[in-house]
């Protein structure tokens, strides 16, 4: 038996022992309550939790067990989801004070499935609004604090809730979503494994749309068995969402998992990846390459100039923009004055490009994808940092608007490159900076071969020791200013 607390235990730790019955669901959420209770004041990760709701969940599932219905590994694992996700009964805000009222009528399919798998549902978790932000910063509901540093420090976005839960060991997964790199900028700021999933993988049924192109669902955990579990019990075809038409009803990501890297042919994408970078973050990713080599990876650099042109082809984010821009219309009219203003100048864009424009975009970015898919014919899987720059304080960051879209793009660049050309990507603890802050390693293999990104993750971490790493949460107990 671990002697590591609850809260820093893994989900397959925890399942262990809610299995061999030394564990029981409702025991495990109590404690996750608690837990909540004493430290979400400071970190302002959840918008919303359910006690009751919650305890019944976990109720049900330890009686399940007992009468012999065991649903798998992930039976009686509390989670939690970001406030885009429809959760049935409760209101789905977006981040926004314009969707207060916008309760969900029935759950969605990510839910479903994971509700199928036994899982049970903590709470909701904040956002940044409509998902639009990098740094995680939201001015409506308030803007999580990353749990790796007393003063406030951005936690990443637009997953930042999700970042914040899972990195302050207040529940062992969250769901988050990535159109940009919103799962991943949170999980690496944040200190955990974040997995972007090829879009068509996971159904996005149910999930306040930012870009049909783009977004993607993924689990933000504290391991990569973890998170390999969790996209195995969400993946496969939905009706509901037509992205997922041609996907394998089943794939099993977890049987390879510890096959480890002997023969991969891996590569450091150069070039766009690493200008600007932080000299910290870009020593500690560099550093990786030694450890995976030491495995017996074959490990290398690649050119690799379609990540350059897949930064400047979706130029200032025109498809995500008009296409959210098509939802809000619809949704909530034009009233631009009631947005965030670091969201408002994004859905503007949206308004005012040409059907042209966005036309050419689209048709520049699928052109890209094909060359990027040749250029990538040679490697199993690409590394880079995942974002140039580590947690910042968010006064630094937040200072005015125009501070915030300077930084915004410098934590998204690395990340948008995997979304844009398609690809499925993993990020996982790496190193700490001189101030103690995390950083990410970024997997980035073939699209629809979530397999190898998890299992060259997986390989990294059984070497490494960064997983484990936790921060000091002794300031949050006490209420923010």
């Amino acid at each position: 038996m671990t002697d590591t607390p609850l809260h820093w235990q893994t989900i397959s730790e925890l399942s262990q022992r809610i299995h061999d019955g030394s564990l029981s669901p409702v025991d495990l959420m109590e404690h996750l309550l608690a837990r909540v209770e004493a430290l979400d004041t400071g970190l302002h990760s959840f918008r919303l939790i359910s006690r009751e709701r919650a305890m019944a969940a976990a109720q049900a599932a330890e009686l399940s067990l007992r009468a012999g219905q065991d649903m798998g590994p992930l039976h009686g694992m509390p989670y939690a989801v970001k406030d885009l996700i429809d959760v049935q009964g409760l209101p789905t805000t977006a981040g926004s004070n314009l969707l207060l009222d916008n309760l969900a009528r029935s759950d969605a399919s990510v839910v479903r499935r994971l509700n199928q798998a036994g899982m049970v549902l903590l709470g909701k978790t904040n956002t940044v609004q409509f998902a639009f932000g990098a740094p995680g910063v939201n001015h409506h509901h308030g803007t999580p604090q990353n749990p790796w540093h007393a003063t406030p420090h951005v936690p990443g976005g637009s997953s930042n809730g999700s970042g914040v839960a899972v990195g302050a060991g207040l529940v062992p997964m969250a769901l988050g979503t990535d159109t940009g790199g919103s799962v991943r900028i949170p999980a690496a700021l944040c200190g955990t494994v974040g997995l972007k999933t090829t879009v068509g993988q996971v159904s996005r049924a149910g999930v306040f749309p930012l870009s049909w192109t783009f977004d993607s669902v993924g689990p933000l955990t504290r391991s990569v068995a973890d998170a390999a579990m969790v996209y195995q019990a969400m993946r496969g075809p939905d009706p509901l969402d037509v992205s997922t038409r041609g996907t394998a009803p089943y794939e099993d990501v977890l049987s390879g998992l510890r096959d480890g890297v002997r023969g991969l042919r891996l590569a450091f994408a150069e070039s766009v990846f690493w200008e600007e970078a932080d000299h910290e973050v870009a020593q500690a990713v560099r550093a990786c390459g030694d450890v995976l080599a030491n495995l017996g990876a074959h490990v290398s650099s690649l050119p690799f100039p379609e990540a350059v042109e897949a930064t400047e082809a979706n130029g200032h984010g025109i498809i995500s923009a008009v296409e959210a821009y098509r939802e809000h219309q619809e949704r909530l009219g034009d009233r631009l004055e009631a947005y965030d203003p670091v969201v408002t100048y994004r859905i503007a864009m949206g308004r005012d490009a040409t059907a042209n424009d966005y036309l050419r975009t689209v048709q520049a970015c699928e052109a890209l994808r094909l060359r990027a898919q040749r250029a990538l014919h040679d490697v199993d899987a690409f590394l880079a940092p995942t974002t140039m720059v580590p947690a910042l304080p968010l006064a630094q960051v937040d200072a005015s608007l125009e501070a915030y879209r300077y930084w915004n793009p410098r934590y998204s660049r690395n990340t948008r490159v995997g979304n844009v050309l398609g690809l499925c990507s993993l990020t996982v603890p790496c190193g700490l900076t001189s101030q103690g802050l995390p950083i990410g390693l970024m997997i980035c293999s073939k699209g629809f071969d979530e397999a190898t990104a998890l299992r060259v993750g997986y390989a990294y971490e059984q070497a490494t020791a960064w997983h484990r790493q936790r921060p000091d949460l002794a300031w949050a107990t006490a209420p923010r200013a």
